[in-house]
């Protein structure tokens, strides 16, 4: 009769070959931890049900192997973008440059002078790492790098507005990705929301009134997520600034997407950029790293001198605070702008600029690889909050399959993944936004969820 005692002592599976070179993959500590684990499992079975047969040494090796290999897998993995969004934001919005990641890779390896003043051999700053690029970019007098933009305008804020006036538009409240909306964030830095307007109509004389009490701040937030059409009106950024200045009062761009460049050059609506609205007199701009710019995740703080000043000396500044490896990423970003290589060498700009002759050559050469399809004409979309309603043309390659659905999850257990999406039961993949070094592995994956 089978007993408990029958089964295999973890000592006894520490012996045997397998279990050597577990520990050598994964170390003695977690393989220690996962055969308990197996055999406290088998325990638990056999007391359920004692008729089966007690696992051999063999399989119980065998299920700790699987423990070990689901244990260390990684949740975070490189995926094939073929939705034809630009930007996903649930894929990580902007892919980096090759630049940029050699630069983010170089720094990480080793020690840098991240705090470490070269010419003096004292302590230095890691503020100025991507300062002088962005001064040099923007004309701005200052600049300051932090975690992301949300957290910039919350430093933003905080450092200039606590317990302080701060005048937004109702147009402007808005609710970004994962809840974050912007009267609670004015709410969370001590500052005083003051709401001017409706929510489709704001004069200048809704801010002229607004400004008769004390007031810190006028706050505008470029609606980059949605868009209000029809019965609208909304004063000039220049005249806000220069009624704002007339009144002694700074004024607060949160651009949020981050355009160095126009877009409307690709045939899109023109996004509001950095540069445009430092020119317009706007005192400090807030705006992502990653969006429109291209870069890795930050958020960028550019404008006046004596409130940049102000707003690195802020407690909040050190909990938000960019490491060494962003700063060597938006570093090298920035770069590419300033040498005016950023349509050849970073990726989003590379896709947005993709003629629909190359797009199109692209897909009917998956197509012809295949050996089934159609490529048929579409739309790609920029994302990532940016550019509300907005697509360009694009070619795609059309697959009929007999359940959609199965098909895109067998694309996703591909290595690596493939997301792809469907429209009237086809399912689509737009080759704008494969990157080149990714088609071999995206067309071993299509065949491989064809057969």
């Amino acid at each position: 009769m089978t007993k408990l005692r029958d089964l295999p002592s973890v000592e006894q599976l520490l012996q045997t070959q397998t279990a050597a070179e577990l520990i050598a993959r994964f170390g003695r500590p977690l393989t220690l931890t996962a055969i308990r684990s197996t055999l406290d499992e088998a325990r638990a079975r056999f007391k359920l049900n004692p008729e089966p047969a007690l696992p051999s040494i063999d399989l119980i090796l065998a299920q700790t192997e699987s423990a070990l290999a689901a244990w260390t897998k990684p949740t975070l993995v490189p995926v094939i973008n073929a939705t034809g969004v630009i930007l996903h934001t649930n894929l990580g919005r902007a892919p980096l440059s090759a630049a940029t990641i050699h630069a983010m890779d170089v720094v990480s390896r080793g020690y840098s002078n991240l705090e470490y003043d070269l010419e003096k051999g004292t302590r230095g700053s890691r503020l100025i790492h991507a300062e002088s690029v962005l001064q040099k970019l923007t004309g701005a007098e200052s600049a300051l790098v932090v975690n992301n933009n949300a957290s910039a305008v919350l430093l933003v804020l905080s450092a200039l507005a606590n317990r302080k006036r701060v005048i937004i538009s109702r147009s402007q409240l808005v609710e970004i990705g994962g809840g974050f909306r912007v009267p609670d964030v004015m709410k969370q830095s001590g500052a005083k929301l003051v709401e001017v307007g409706t929510t489709n109509k704001v004069r200048l004389s809704d801010y002229q009134s607004a400004m008769e009490n004390p007031t810190a701040l006028i706050m505008r937030v470029h609606p980059s997520n949605f868009k209000i059409i029809g019965f609208t009106e909304e004063p000039e950024l220049k005249d806000i600034v220069e009624t704002a200045h007339q009144a002694g009062i700074f004024v607060v761009d949160d651009l949020g997407s981050g355009a160095l460049l126009d877009t409307a050059k690709y045939g899109l609506a023109h996004e509001p950029t950095v540069q445009e609205s430092l020119s317009a007199g706007v005192d400090v701009v807030c705006f992502s790293g990653d969006k429109l710019l291209g870069g890795p995740q930050a958020g960028i703080i550019v404008g006046k001198k004596v409130l940049i000043d102000k707003i690195k000396k802020h407690p909040l500044a050190r909990a938000v605070r960019a490491d060494k490896v962003c700063l060597a990423g938006i570093s090298a970003t920035l770069l590419h702008y300033l040498k005016d290589d950023a349509e050849r060498e970073i990726p989003i700009w590379k896709m947005m600029s993709l003629t629909l002759k190359q797009v199109k050559g692209r897909a009917e050469a998956w197509k012809n690889e295949l050996g089934q399809g159609n490529v048929v004409e579409g739309e790609s979309t920029v994302g990532g909050g940016s550019l509300p309603g907005e697509s360009f043309k694009t070619y795609l390659l059309s697959l009929e399959v007999k359940s959609p659905d199965k098909f895109l999850k067998k694309l996703r257990k591909q290595h690596p993944p493939i997301i792809a999406r469907t429209e009237n039961d086809k399912v689509l993949l737009d080759p704008r936004t494969v990157l080149p070094e990714q088609e071999g592995a995206l067309l071993v994956g299509l065949k491989n969820a064809l057969k």
